[in-house]
């Protein structure tokens, strides 16, 4: 392909983006990233960043330049359901915290992480169409940030480029185990409302929300309800909102001491799987799967899918296998990693009460501080669902619970 610029190209370059860029550059390959956005700049996100993604941001050499910009570490996670609240740790001893910064600089940290590698950076540029064709170099056809037109050619161009990807749009990739959108969120952020390195999860019958400390001393805020709801709601989203928290009377009365910040930002996310390769292309991020926002997994499952994208792509480009062959390792991977983690999402999302069996579970897991941290750990990743609700650890649990 003797006109090709570059190995790779990557659409998109934010949290699935630019660590694709930055590892495969710091491994010698020729990168071009391109973004419509610049940075710093803000996108819809829960910006959460569960322990396992902290990890990732340890063994790329990031972590401390995202805890140098004052962002609270935390801890704990609560489940408040209720008759029942559970609080516990979500991490391992390797990587114990969570954080939940702003991507106006968590963005900027990775993209300026790639360039640092030697990944060519074009900000402001938007892509226009993407042609692929087996056996010949992929290409994108855009306009840079001055508005002329620029085509570029690769060996692969990989969409990072979020769920309406204009690399997917272009090579129509197969979707699958797919679901409509479950609920709506709003979100917005407050001062004067300490979390003390908590995330806070309430879930009631038809609602949920949760709380979460970020960067400047405010707290994140976000609530929602089911999605068919959202038209009755949609012009008096505070009003709603202000009703579902006092549900929880306690946090109500927390939050009448504090003042919101910013205006509510709204979300609702179809739940997906696209094949995320085929010749001269690859998926990674929300381009690729992508799961309702209420068990905010987004950033670290995009952290998980640039690591191995970027492996398999390392494999195939340097000669060590055929294309086909570690890409497919990277598509079978990331399903079985994320599919549990996807139907349990699914399940929260319903917004629906627990059934009698887990009520008698979350009981017995209440006041036992190994099995609280346990759970917390399966809601942040760090923990297979299936590891956790095991017959065996199950009666375990019901056991010690029986015992007390």
């Amino acid at each position: 392909m003797p006109d090709q610029a570059y190995d790779v190209i990557v659409v998109g370059a934010r949290c699935a983006g630019s660590p694709v860029a930055m590892l495969l550059a710091r491994r010698g390959y020729r990168v071009l990233v391109v973004d419509r956005a610049t940075f710093p700049s803000d996108t819809v996100s829960t910006h959460f960043i569960h322990p396992p993604g902290v990890d990732a941001l340890r063994r790329w050499g990031l972590l401390e330049q995202v805890t140098a910009t004052g962002c609270p570490p935390i801890s704990r996670y609560t489940f408040d359901f209720g008759p029942v609240t559970l609080a516990g740790a979500p991490g391992t001893e390797h990587s114990p915290v969570a954080y939940a910064p702003r991507r106006t600089v968590l963005d900027k940290i990775l993209l300026d992480a790639a360039a640092a590698a030697g990944a060519e950076v074009r900000e402001g540029f938007t892509v226009e169409e993407v042609r692929v064709a087996d056996g010949e170099p992929a290409e994108i056809r855009g306009r840079d940030a001055g508005g002329s037109q620029v085509v570029e050619r690769a060996r692969v161009v990989v969409g990072a480029d979020g769920r309406n990807s204009v690399v997917a749009k272009a090579v129509q990739p197969r979707q699958y185990h797919e679901l409509p959108p479950l609920t709506c969120g709003y979100y917005s952020y407050w001062s004067n409302l300490p979390t003390d390195g908590t995330f806070e999860i309430y879930s009631r019958t038809g609602r949920g929300w949760a709380v979460c400390p970020t960067h400047d001393d405010l707290t994140m805020v976000i609530g929602g309800w089911p999605y068919a709801e959202l038209a009755e709601h949609r012009n008096d989203i505070e009003g709603t909102l202000r009703e579902t928290f006092a549900l929880a009377p306690t946090f109500a009365e927390r939050l009448a001491d504090a003042k919101r910040e910013s205006r509510f930002v709204g979300t609702s996310v179809p739940n997906y799987f696209r094949t995320p390769f085929g010749p001269g292309w690859a998926l990674v991020g929300d381009a690729g799967y992508n799961r309702d926002f209420i068990t905010a997994q987004g950033i670290t499952d995009a952290f998980h899918d640039a690591e191995l994208c970027a492996d398999a792509l390392d494999q195939a480009l340097g000669g060590a296998r055929p294309y086909a062959e570690a890409m497919g390792d990277y598509w079978s991977t990331r399903d079985e990693r994320v599919l549990p983690m996807y139907e349990m999402t699914a399940q929260i999302a319903s917004l629906q009460p627990p059934d009698p069996q887990m009520v008698q579970l979350l009981t017995a897991v209440q006041g036992n501080q190994e099995a609280m941290d346990a759970f917390a750990r399966v809601n942040s990743g760090a923990t297979p669902p299936a590891e956790f609700f095991a017959p065996d650890n199950i009666g375990r649990i019901m056991s010690q619970a029986a015992q007390t």
